[in-house]
């Protein structure tokens, strides 16, 4: 019994230990969190309120009350720190009105009236010319009365709204050839051209008996006069991607009506600067009956097509003078003019080193060397038309042409290609670039263009959640990015039915246009202070990246927004990933604009201070013409 009774104090004896190391280890856990409190709370404190608490402590026989009264009269702030603030002056201030309905196809860099102050000679005026502070518009240009979203791809490549681009002329002008119809409320693209009676799918189909267009090996191609841009449109099937380019001259709204059929196009002339491309970019090249001078001003015009070419890159002709002897008599020239003009050029083509790989029926091809290995042999020989002094070849951004023959990088055996071997497509799209292999693109290695082109998957994959529209397949066709840097954006995108023209602003710290070429995509250069060289209502989604931060204190935020809003297409979208501050003046005029907007997360989430803006343009447009006129 006694055994039991010394047993049965035993247990409770162990019982009030556990109770008592319990209290124990309590109150040691809320002594230190109340210690790591105080001292958390006096580090964040400024140096004032922080000197408050020492006196208080030192001072006062009771530290703890004198401590709360402290923080009772403290004003501690829980507010968000990503609120909107008020507008900044210039965005109270800021007010985009509509503009007058005369302005529906303003390009401002190609006004035709401000182009007359400049000369004709070498069509000069047909050049970019941007009006200066005083002339700049700062209105939302509209669209015209009728507006509608266009055609979707592919049936868009044969047909548009005639409310979107009315003008009849072409149908006028063009009616023999087959550019364009108009059939009640739209128009109709048959495909033909002055050169291709029968089509252009048949054409491309003769050229490719000529060269091969269907291992990959030729991928970016340009078109320089390109009308409607049929060629280009027909070249998309066998996944060939050219830019085609056109100036605004008498054959009203041409590239307007390629970019409304959903196919590449710029405005722009071969007069006195460089095309807005770097050097060595197109597989291809090509002219039906564009009327350039190939042959004049010391073969200038050819000489900038050869900069442009890659090596081993092709250039098509067709039209006067090909093929004379059959066609002298329905082009009203004599023979002797169209034989001299032909001479010309092929003679040019020779200065350049170029060798004429055959002329069948009207189309005539040459092809560029892969090196100048055997080309500065001939130079020593015959001593015409000299190669460029050391000069950056891909800068061309008002860059005036020359007539010199730009060198091609230095290789060790005539049977490299200089700059590097592309791989066929759609290969091409995934390898590294030859830039970047040569280290010629400073800072940027293999390793981070790998990582850019995962990176812009996962990107471009939550921007699909950020925007329906741009996640619908078909919704979108005419894609801009304002900051393309190695192109990865529009990579993202290859198995949509998109294109997109990645733009490199002059601006940037590393010009990867060229890469971004290598890698089987198109773009071109721009600087966001001014204008583009497109017409209004060009592009259905704009995509910016740290486009703001880059021209801050360069030029008005406003002017970009607005440039943003001419060449983006009612109901259109835009995203822009930027600092929080950024955005969020950018919303500023963005509501201004009547967009309708908001700002998002990080892809990563919350906490990282880049957000995304997002923003659709409101559909709105001219009012009736009679209306307008009253």
């Amino acid at each position: 019994m006694a055994n039991w009774a010394t047993l049965v104090q035993n247990c409770v004896s162990k019982k009030q230990n556990k109770q008592l190391t319990r209290l124990y280890l309590l109150t040691f856990t809320t002594f230190l969190c109340t210690l790591f409190y105080l001292l958390g709370l006096w580090h964040h404190s400024p140096p004032s309120l922080a000197a408050t608490h020492l006196a208080g402590l030192r001072n006062c026989p009771d530290p703890t009350s004198n401590f709360l009264s402290t923080i009772s009269n403290s004003t501690l702030d829980f507010s968000s720190t990503h609120f909107s603030p008020d507008p900044e002056e210039g965005a109270r201030e800021f007010h985009a009105p509509p503009c007058d309905a005369t302005l529906a196809e303003y390009t401002p860099c190609e006004d035709v009236n401000r182009s007359l102050k400049f000369p004709r000679e070498g069509l000069i005026y047909r050049e970019r010319h941007c009006p200066v502070e005083a002339e700049v518009i700062r209105c939302r240009i509209p669209a015209p009365f009728g507006y509608r979203v266009p055609l979707r791809w592919p049936e868009s490549r044969d047909a548009a709204w005639f409310a979107n681009v009315p003008h009849k002329e072409l149908t006028v002008e063009k009616k023999n050839q087959n550019w364009v119809r108009f059939e009640g409320d739209r128009f109709r693209f048959p495909g033909g051209g002055t050169m291709f009676p029968r089509g252009a799918s048949a054409y491309i189909d003769d050229i490719g008996k000529l060269i091969n267009l269907k291992d990959g090996s030729i991928r970016t191609a340009l078109d320089t006069g390109c009308g409607v841009a049929s060629w280009g449109a027909y070249l998309l099937s066998r996944d060939i991607l050219a830019v085609s380019f056109a100036p605004r001259d008498t054959h009203e709204a041409q590239v307007q009506f390629a970019l409304e059929r959903g196919v590449p196009a710029l405005i722009g002339v071969l007069a006195s600067i460089r095309l807005p491309y770097p050097s060595r970019v197109f597989d291809m090249a090509h002219c039906s009956r564009c009327l350039i001078p190939w042959g004049q001003n010391e073969g200038i015009y050819l000489t900038e097509v050869d900069r442009v070419l890659r090596p081993g890159g092709y250039w098509i002709l067709s039209g006067p003078p090909i093929n004379w002897e059959s066609h002298w008599k329905g082009w009203e020239r004599t023979r002797e003019s169209l034989k001299e003009e032909q001479d010309t050029i092929e003679k040019v083509a020779k200065s350049l080193c170029w060798k004429k790989l055959v002329q069948k029926g009207d189309l005539a091809i040459w092809q560029k060397p892969t090196n100048h290995i055997h080309c500065k042999i001939t130079r020593r020989v015959f001593k015409n038309r000299p190669f460029c002094a050391a000069k950056d070849p891909d800068t061309a951004w008002y860059t005036k042409m020359e007539t010199c023959l730009t060198p091609l990088p230095e290789v060790n055996d005539v049977s490299e290609v200089s700059g590097g071997e592309l791989s066929n497509w759609p290969e091409r799209l995934t390898s590294v670039p030859p830039r970047i292999i040569s280290g010629s693109l400073k800072g940027i290695t293999v390793d981070m263009f790998k990582e850019n082109t995962e990176l812009w998957k996962k990107r471009v994959a939550y921007y699909k959640t950020l925007d329906y529209q741009l996640a619908e397949r078909g919704r979108y066709r005419n894609l801009l990015d304002m900051n393309a840097y190695l192109g990865g954006f529009a990579a993202a995108l290859i198995d949509d039915p998109v294109w997109v023209m990645n733009t490199v602003p002059v601006e940037a710290e590393v010009n990867t246009l060229g890469a971004i070429y290598e890698r089987g995509l198109i773009g071109t250069y721009q600087n966001w202070c001014e204008a583009m060289s497109t017409y209004p209502r060009t592009y259905d989604f704009i995509h910016g990246d740290s486009v703001f931060s880059l021209y801050q204190n360069r030029c008005k935020m406003e002017d970009i927004l607005l440039e943003m809003d001419r060449i983006l297409r009612p109901q259109g979208s835009v995203i822009l990933r930027d600092d929080v501050d950024v955005l969020l003046k950018v919303k500023n005029f963005a509501d201004a604009m009547q967009w309708d907007s908001r700002i998002s997360d990080h892809e990563k989430g919350p906490h990282q201070r880049e957000k995304i803006f997002v923003a659709v343009k409101q559909y709105w447009t001219a009012p009736p013409p009679e209306q307008n006129s009253t």
